[in-house]
């Protein structure tokens, strides 16, 4: 009797533990999990779980792998999620105000600064003539905010 209660529970136990999670078990908690990484899914076969989608860049993609090999009963997996390629960066254009424009502005400008003389030519604007450091910087933002293409300062400090 002792030989057969031992024998019953060790095949009781035996057939409890190969008796892992199923795969549609399996399959309902990665896509739960995966439910926070949008356009990323995966599915689940002899607890092989094989992710697909697009991923916005490689963290997420990782990611993806760390949560999956977190459900119970996932073997392994193939993580074949794409990552999109990052856009193209596109530049601001830069308004460069026509040299007669921005003779005017600048000239009004350095009226204000005793000893400065200023030039424009093809959207260079060149400070030359002396100033005081205290004025220098007040001087270079207000010709700037005028949009130049390049300004060039020769000016002595005095």
């Amino acid at each position: 009797m002792k030989i057969k209660s031992i024998l019953f529970c060790g095949f009781l136990a035996l057939a409890l533990a190969s008796c892992g999670p199923k795969d549609a078990d399996i399959q309902k908690e990665v896509t739960s999990k995966l439910s926070t990484l949008p356009g990323v899914e995966a599915t689940v076969s002899k607890g092989v779980a094989t992710i697909s989608g697009t991923c916005k860049d490689d963290a997420v993609k990782e990611n993806a792998t760390v949560i999956v090999k977190s459900v119970k009963g996932v073997k392994s997996i193939v993580n074949n999620c794409e990552v999109l390629s990052p856009e193209p960066l596109v530049e601001a254009s830069v308004n460069i105000n026509p040299d007669a424009v921005l003779t005017t502005s600048v000239n009004e400008v350095a009226k204000a600064y005793n000893g400065v003389s200023v030039s424009v030519k093809e959207g260079v604007v060149t400070l030359t003539g002396d100033i005081k450091r205290a004025q220098l910087p007040n001087l270079i933002k207000s010709v700037q905010e005028l949009k130049p293409k390049k300004v060039e300062n020769k000016l002595t400090i005095k």
